[in-house]
């Protein structure tokens, strides 16, 4: 007898064809699908001779699986091995050389409204620059270089000169504390951690430098920190150790000699959350993810000559090293970077970009859609132009049908299509999404696997659940942009991912999904996300999807409780529209859930917060709701995009238990 992780689903009817005119002026044919499945590593070929080699390859994959002859072992994939090219190159150089050198690669906009204008050109003299400095500094290829900058140009050009002389880097997000800073310095030996004086958040100059100098105190591995000027607050610089930015990249000659490595160098380091324990550190390579990440900008963005593509994600995530640096670079799309948050000054701050920079393709988090509809409730203010929008994305986790449906309404005018995206820093770039110019995308669903890929929903025992059922999301096979191994501990990497399903050569993402009867997939969430009900397995995202489609709720987060009764019990955590009190909005919800999903799925608490424990990426943190209903330490809360938004709600429960005793 076999098991699939979830039961109580919902379904979704509605369905949107693609718009003509993309099929028109599309950069993929209809029967891509088939082509690839013919024969993937071909087509993975082909995708790759769109970036420029210096060695062409003669072995395009070889694969190990982790099932071998004498048990369980690390697997091993390589693609396009014996090739050798420069990532840098690839995204910056050869469109210099096609003469593209005026073009602009970034918009940059400060939190505080400063601006400014990379070309291409310009882009190439700044990682000249920055490479010639970190040679200086010593680095050589392999070496490990951590980046701990906010989302500013020099990011990107010291992110790209590592890249460019062979280094491997790890980019750390800006808000993370000491601690967890120390932790990827300590694990990847890095010889040299790039910081700032300061960034600005929320309008104010936050300090920053003090954190890069704690959390390498004592670390013989790293030989410099580099300090960006961005505050112009006093800091203390460490001789022999720290050097400003100033005065070692912008001195430095304005062309530097890329040499060419095999595609097969380890490119960067990206560390999980560690929201289910110490963080993984990925190891991407360079031809094969890069392959991927720009095939698949090309395709499921449908990149085009005069787009302004803006992904909104800090720089530290993975959505950002693949779709706001090297897939749109390697395309040589112009893009959009904003340092601060979105309510800066103003809740309209991201309108205000789109209409300056004239932004075509828009890609953001489900968590930010949803909170501009508690912003907004009415829709949009007037007074904005966003009809240079022609594509939407998503990303992050899985977007619910009524916030997929507002997206497109508001940002898109009712006919942009929302690609919804669904991949992990495991993957390296998207397995899942629409091409727009093919797919009949339905909302909340990130439709099927993208050409030369295969996933799948199984059971316990690996086998495909029904449609309707809900599953496990498993990968088939190898693809070019798949981390390679966990840094320092490929036995880890078997036993996260490879090792469940070895039998069946699986990749096992640890999402539950579910088909349809078109073979659709719809992302259920975190497999270890289940609320078990009196045996019944229900899905958090399941039962959030249930809570926003009703008209009282902008946002919710649903988590499990420990219940005498059933075992667990469900606990929603709801952002209201309206300003219904909270009693009667309480039994409202309830009665809706038991509606859509059925009485099992209804909440045994319903709490009205302000707002919920999201990380600078998006996505909500129901371990801490977790944390909180339960009454256990919530620890380290920096990642989050407010702190001490878990004190507040922790308050709201407390009031709740006082108010019931």
């Amino acid at each position: 007898m076999t098991s699939a992780p979830f039961n109580e689903l919902l379904v979704e009817t509605r369905s949107f064809p693609p718009p003509a005119h993309f099929a028109e002026n599309a950069n993929v044919p209809a029967d891509v699908w088939e082509r690839a499945a013919a024969d993937p590593v071909a087509f993975w070929e082909e995708a790759a001779s769109r970036l420029t080699w210096a060695t062409p390859w003669t072995t395009a994959h070889t694969w190990q699986p982790a099932a071998g002859p004498d048990g369980l072992r690390p697997p091993a994939a390589e693609w396009f091995s014996d090739g050798t090219l420069n990532v840098a190159v690839n995204c910056v150089d050869r469109h210099v050389d096609a003469g593209l050198g005026d073009k602009v690669a970034y918009y940059f906009e400060g939190e505080g409204g400063d601006r400014r204008a990379l070309t291409f050109a310009d882009l190439q003299r700044e990682v000249s620059k920055a490479a010639n400095a970190l040679e200086a500094l010593g680095v050589t290829k392999g070496d490990r270089v951590v980046i701990y900058l906010p989302v500013i140009p020099e990011t990107v050009i010291i992110t790209l000169a590592v890249a460019r002389i062979g280094a491997i880097h790890s980019l750390v997000f800006g808000g993370f504390s000491a601690e967890a800073l120390r932790f990827r310095v300590e694990d990847t030996g890095a010889k040299l951690v790039v910081t700032s004086d300061g960034q600005f958040r929320r309008g104010k100059a936050v300090p920053v430098k003090q954190n890069a100098d704690a959390a390498v105190e004592g670390l013989d591995h790293v030989e410099h920190v580099l300090v960006v000027r961005r505050t112009g607050d006093d800091v203390t610089l460490t001789e022999g150790r720290d050097v400003w930015w100033h005065d070692i990249v912008d001195t430095q000659p304005e062309t530097h000699e890329a040499q060419a490595f095999p595609a097969e160098t380890p490119l960067f380091i990206i560390y999980t959350s560690g929201t289910t324990g110490k963080p993984k550190g990925l190891v991407h390579t360079s031809g094969g993810y890069l392959t991927q990440a720009s095939w698949t900008h090309w395709a499921a963005f449908d990149a085009k000559d005069d787009d302004v593509h803006w992904c909104t994600a800090d720089l530290a995530w993975v959505t950002a090293h693949t779709y706001e640096l090297y897939g749109p670079l390697s395309n040589a799309t112009t893009q959009v970077i904003y340092e601060g948050t979105p309510d800066t000054p103003n809740r309209t701050r991201h309108l205000e970009i789109i209409e300056r920079y004239g932004v075509t393709t828009y890609y953001t988090a489900p968590t930010l859609v949803r909170t501009f509809m508690t912003w907004f409730p009415e829709g949009l203010p007037d007074g904005f132009d966003l009809s240079s929008i022609r594509l939407l994305g998503s990303v992050g986790e899985s977007i619910n049908p009524a916030a997929w449906i507002w997206f497109r309404e508001q940002f898109g005018a009712g006919t942009g299509p929302v690609i919804d995206t669904w991949w992990q820093s495991e993957t390296g770039a998207a397995m899942m999404a629409p091409i727009p110019a093919w797919t009949t995308i339905k909302p909340g669903s990130a439709t099927r696997a993208l050409p030369g890929l295969k996933t799948l929903v199984v059971d316990d025992e690996g086998e495909p659940v029904p449609p309707g059922a809900g599953g496990y999301l498993v990968i088939e096979g190898t693809w070019p942009s798949m981390a390679r191994t966990v840094w320092g501990n490929p036995q880890r990497y078997l036993d996260s991912y490879w090792a469940r399903f070895a039998d069946r050569g699986y990749f096992f993402s640890g999402d539950g999904a579910k088909a349809d009867a078109d073979g659709d997939i719809w992302l259920l969430g975190r497999v270890d996300d289940v609320i078990n009900v009196s045996g019944h397995r229900l899905s958090t995202i399941e039962i959030e999807s249930a809570l926003v489609a009703h008209p009282l709720v902008g946002e919710a987060g649903v988590t499990g409780a420990d219940d005498a009764t059933t075992g667990e019990a469900i606990v929603a955590f709801v952002l209201p529209a309206t300003d219904a009190p909270a009693e009667t909005l309480a039994q409202e919800l309830r009665n809706h859930v038991a509606s859509a999903i059925g009485p099992i799925a209804k909440p045994r608490e319903i709490h009205v917060v302000q707002d919920l424990p999201k990380t600078r990426s998006g996505k909500i943190m129901r371990r801490l709701l977790r944390d909180i209903v339960d009454g256990r330490p919530l620890g380290d809360t920096t990642s989050l995009q407010d702190p001490t938004g878990p004190e507040r709600i922790a308050a709201v429960v407390a009031a709740s238990a006082r108010a019931g005793a």
